[in-house]
């Protein structure tokens, strides 16, 4: 399996689907399924039973997974693909518009 490009806390941008252009961070990264949770995208509806963290139940917003393939990394503002490369003994991650390692 590949390694993901994307990493929790990265700020990243929609370039596919029904949030498209917008921006966001990352909260979560699914590996299996190569997928993100960002910040503000795709907002779905929950119905919750009540219970002993949510004591009236109801309908909660909250952001729905969206595939990987569909952000982009946000590199200086500028959204960029991401690559690899080995920094002495270290693989880091680099911007591909620029150059510069990212981590």
């Amino acid at each position: 399996m590949s390694t993901m490009k994307i990493k929790k806390g990265d700020l990243v941008k929609v370039i596919a689907g029904k949030d498209k252009d917008k921006e966001g961070k990352v909260l979560a990264v699914n590996k299996e399924k190569n997928t993100v949770i960002v910040e503000g995208i795709n907002m779905v509806t929950k119905h919750t039973k009540p219970s002993a963290a949510n004591q009236n139940g109801g309908i909660v917003k909250q952001e729905g997974p969206i595939d990987a393939s569909n952000v982009m990394y946000l590199h200086k503002g500028q959204a960029t693909r991401v690559g690899f490369k080995i920094d002495g003994d270290k693989k880091v991650r680099v911007a591909k518009s620029t150059g510069e390692v990212i981590d």
